[in-house]
């Protein structure tokens, strides 16, 4: 049987498209995000903040690395088998990307701070089980999401004491 030279050149390409894929479906949610956050300085230098809270300035660029681990992630267990041998975890990590892009919706777009911290408290059970499905098939992929989930855990105690302090604004 002849071997072809598109067989080699195939077989390192799928895993690097297989990245690119995630990568962009990644960042397709943060920019989804981005769009209703396009007033959100404005907005945030209105809100009456916590002496504790970050500067805005801060959260593109912890966002970004966060993104980028996140789609390493999903990478890696996608690298297993593809999405048939990890429908469950990539189905969690899909929901709950959709869920991270909502919250930004929720939060800086209606202004919706009860609604938005019952949601971020919904996104943080689904990153938990996301890690703990992707803990289970490849150990590395569920420690990136640490990151993310303490991120996601002082963003909930953030979104919730922004919401109790500024009840005029995010109603």
């Amino acid at each position: 049987m002849p071997i072809y030279p598109t067989t080699f050149a195939a077989a390192p390409a799928r895993p690097l498209l297989g990245l690119l894929a995630w990568l962009l479906l990644c960042f397709t949610a943060a920019g989804i995000g981005a769009v209703a956050s396009a007033n959100a300085g404005a907005f945030y230098q209105q809100l009456i903040r916590p002496s504790w809270a970050p500067p805005g300035w801060l959260f593109g660029p912890v966002w970004s690395v966060l993104y980028l681990s996140m789609a390493i992630a999903a990478w890696l267990i996608w690298r297993r088998g593809g999405f048939q041998s990890a429908r469950t975890a990539l189905s969690l990590f899909l929901v709950q990307l959709a869920a991270n892009a909502l919250w930004t919706w929720l939060f800086f777009y209606f202004q919706r701070g009860a609604l938005a911290s019952v949601e971020i408290l919904v996104l943080w059970v689904l990153i938990v089980a996301t890690i703990f499905r992707f803990w289970r098939i490849r150990p590395i992929a569920g420690a990136l999401l640490l990151p993310y989930l303490a991120w996601v855990s002082f963003a909930s105690v953030l979104s919730l004491t922004m919401w109790r302090l500024n009840p005029g604004l995010l109603g």
